[in-house]
Order: structure tokens, then C-alpha cells, then sequence
């Protein structure tokens, strides 16, 4: 039997294509530019040039993709200015973001992602006359913001965000948050609230502190904003007084998610929601603690979704804890399930749990397919399923977790996540 030797410059330019989609795209560009000028024209194609991710996310926080400073001095020189036309979104990490940015222009660049920035970094680069004159006052309309979560004093982000709107005119879309998912470092800001403000914003995701900064931030300053996805640290009314009247005709996507347990459903939440009339997609995900009956199918209808002529897709994940007592007639699971029958957004999961030695109830209900990246306070009567975007769950129960639970766990959770017992 004759064995033919196929070197990888015979395969056509079809298997190729096929070949470098299932590598990085930075270390396609890195391995082959230059290589020939067939292969140049394979790996400009605007798959592998069009976004570029200098950064790599781990589970706590993003990180340098490449350690090498040879590597990164390649792309300055040669990489980056040779495909600087076909580059349109940036992803850097704090130590070379300002020496990939100085390499070259990028006329069609109109997003930018900047992971693990530190306040002075981020206010050196947003005065930079050059980059705040042209790149980023005129093309930039999509900017994500990652804070260090390694640093451990506490962010007062009033004059990066001032900057932001300051230098960035045009831009419609804001992603503001920590890289890690478990991190909790958040936005936030001296009293009295900044006055920035933009006429342009339509889309701000955002983890920030307090309730404050939510009212804040719909009191009339992005006047044009329709999607708000918004992670609050806890959920209490504010000390002052804050403009929440304002109606709310633009928003049409509403995503609200508190991490700590709350008292302020009625108080806070439901008011907040009545604002956004006009409303055609919400999320709701907390912790809240009621009197006497648990939130159910029966609540959402009255208190929001029969509220809400607009609404189209209803996402949530809510969790309801009661203190009971023997004298109490405490609903099953398949009481608070039958409060769903006439729901028509999509499949809801009851779980009811009673902790005798705690005398306290749990109701869990939540919309599936889940699409929130955290599942709070699992007990040993977790129903299972699949949670692909689940990357941090907490464990409660006053019963011990066996064996079985864990491997139940494991397989409902099948992607590398965090978990805490409570």
C-alpha cells in the first residue's frame, strides 16, 4: 500500500475555512499571517478579523490570553495594521489595551470591551486626545465596561461613567459590570448621583448596589433607553427622596435581578414595573419575604401581567419565604402549580418546601427553559432538569444533601459552576 503525504498547503481552500472556524481566531492570524499569500486571503476573511478577544474569561475574571509580550509585539507591528479595515469589535485587557488601540486606526471599529479596568487606566485612556477625538467620540457606539475584581477598595465610578458620556457620544449600547460571576464588586456612587446623561442610549446592562441607583438611572436622563437589564446587591427603599413618577413610553425590555432576600415586592418592585407601560419583555429574579401567602401564578396575573396589555415574554425566578405555624393551611406544590394553568408565556416549576425546625416555608417558582445564571437555595426536593446558564447555585435545607443529590446536581448543572451551602 502506497501512503500519500498531504502537507496542510495542498488541502483546498473549502477544508481549510472548515479547519481554522475550529481554532481561535487570534492564533489562526497570529500562525498564518504572512504565511503565504493564499493563507493571507483565507484568514482575512471577516470571520476571523471582525472581533477580535484578547482577553480569556475563567470563572473569576477575565485574564490575558496570550503572557507573551512577543506575541502581543507581533500583532502591534505587523497583525493589526495589515487587517485594521476589517476589525470592528475589540475586546482588551487592561495591561495592552492602550498599545493594541496605538497600533494602528480602525475605521469600521464600532465596539470596544474593556475587561479588568482600573479608574486612573480608564481615565487616562478616555482623555487620550487622539483616541477621544476620533475612535471614540465618532465610531464607538457599543462599549462594554469590566471592573478588576481583584481590587479591594471600593469603586466610586462617578467620573469614569461621566467620561463615558462625556467621550462617547454616540454610543446606544453600555454593558457595565465585573467580569466574574460571583464577584461583587458593583457601580457605585457618591451622594449626590452624577449628572451624566445620554440622548443615544437604547441598551444598559449594569450591576450596581442599591435601588437608588435604578430609580436614578430612569429618571429621565437616557430618555431614549428601550432595554434595561439591571443587578441590584440588595433591594431597600432609599434614604432620599428620588423622582419615581416618570412614565417609562420607551422601555420594552426589563430584566431585574436582586441578590440579597428583600421585603420590598409590593413596595418597590410592582411600582417600579407600573412605569413601564409600554413594556413587551420582563425578567424578574429575588428573594422576598411575605406574610401570609406565597407568590404565585394568582399574584403575577393580578399584580403584573393583567397590569401589562404589551407584555409578550415573562421570564422569573422568584422565591417567597413565610413563617408558619401550626394553625396555618399551608399550600402544596400542586396548589401553587394549578395557579399557572391559564399562564400562555411558557412553562413554569413549582417547588414548596415546609422547615418545621425553622417554621418557615420556601415557595420556588421559576419559568423554564431557566436563562438566569444563578439557582438560589436548592432543597433536597429540586425537581431537575437542564440549567445550561447556570454558573453559581446555593444549597438550603434543613435536611443533610446524600449522595444521590449531588449526582442529581452534577447532571442538571452540567458546566463548571460555584455552589454554597447556606
Amino acid at each position: 500500500m502506497k501512503y500519500s503525504c498531504v502537507e496542510l498547503n495542498d488541502l483546498p481552500d473549502e477544508i481549510l475555512l472548515i479547519i481554522f472556524k475550529k481554532l481561535n481566531n487570534l492564533e489562526v492570524l497570529y500562525s498564518f499571517q504572512g504565511f503565504n499569500e493564499r493563507f493571507n486571503k483565507i484568514i482575512h476573511d471577516s470571520i476571523f478579523t471582525s472581533r477580535l478577544s484578547f482577553p480569556r474569561l475563567s470563572f473569576k475574571k477575565c485574564i490575558k490570553k496570550f503572557s507573551s509580550d512577543i506575541i502581543l509585539n507581533r500583532f502591534c507591528s505587523q497583525i493589526l495594521p495589515t487587517i485594521r479595515t476589517k476589525i470592528k469589535w475589540l475586546d482588551l485587557e487592561s495591561e495592552s489595551m492602550r498599545n493594541i488601540l496605538d497600533a494602528a486606526d480602525y475605521p469600521n471599529l464600532y465596539a470596544l470591551g474593556l475587561y479588568n479596568i482600573e479608574e486612573e487606566t480608564a481615565k487616562c485612556l478616555f482623555t487620550d486626545e487622539r483616541l477621544s477625538t476620533s475612535i471614540f467620540k465618532n465610531q464607538i457606539t457599543t462599549l462594554i465596561i469590566s471592573i478588576d475584581p481583584d481590587k479591594d477598595e471600593l469603586y466610586t465610578m462617578k467620573n469614569i461613567c461621566n467620561h463615558i458620556f462625556t467621550v462617547f457620544i454616540n454610543l446606544t449600547h453600555l454593558t457595565f459590570y465585573d467580569a466574574a460571576y460571583e464577584n461583587n464588586v458593583r457601580l457605585l456612587f457618591d451622594v449626590p448621583f452624577p449628572t451624566f446623561s445620554s440622548s443615544s442610549l437604547l441598551v444598559l446592562k449594569v450591576k450596581v448596589q442599591t435601588f437608588d441607583v435604578c430609580l436614578y438611572i430612569l429618571d429621565g436622563r437616557f430618555e431614549q433607553l428601550h432595554t434595561l437589564d439591571i443587578e441590584l446587591a440588595n433591594l431597600f427603599p432609599p434614604l432620599e427622596e428620588i423622582e419615581n413618577q416618570r412614565k417609562l413610553p420607551n422601555l420594552k425590555y426589563f430584566v431585574l435581578c436582586c441578590m440579597l432576600q428583600t421585603s420590598s415586592y409590593d413596595e418597590l418592585i410592582l411600582p417600579l414595573i407600573y412605569r413601564m407601560s409600554n413594556l413587551e419583555e420582563l425578567g424578574l429574579s429575588f428573594t422576598t419575604f411575605v406574610d401570609d401567602a406565597f407568590i404565585d401564578g394568582n399574584n403575577l396575573k393580578q399584580n403584573i401581567l393583567n397590569q401589562m396589555s404589551q407584555l409578550k415574554q415573562f421570564i422569573f425566578d422568584i422565591r417567597s419565604f413565610m413563617c408558619i405555624n401550626n394553625e396555618m393551611k399551608l399550600p402544596s406544590k400542586e396548589d401553587i402549580q394549578q395557579t399557572f394553568t391559564d399562564l400562555q408565556y411558557t412553562k413554569i416549576i413549582s417547588c414548596v418546601d415546609y422547615f418545621r425546625d425553622y417554621r418557615q416555608g420556601l415557595c420556588h417558582i421559576y419559568s423554564y427553559p431557566f436563562l438566569m445564571r444563578r439557582f438560589e437555595d436548592i432543597t433536597n426536593n429540586f425537581p431537575g432538569g437542564l440549567y445550561p446558564y447556570v454558573r453559581v447555585v446555593s444549597l438550603y435545607d434543613e435536611h443533610p444533601f446524600e449522595h444521590e443529590f449531588f449526582i442529581r446536581i452534577s447532571q442538571s448543572f452540567p458546566y463548571r459552576f460555584h455552589v454554597w451551602k447556606n
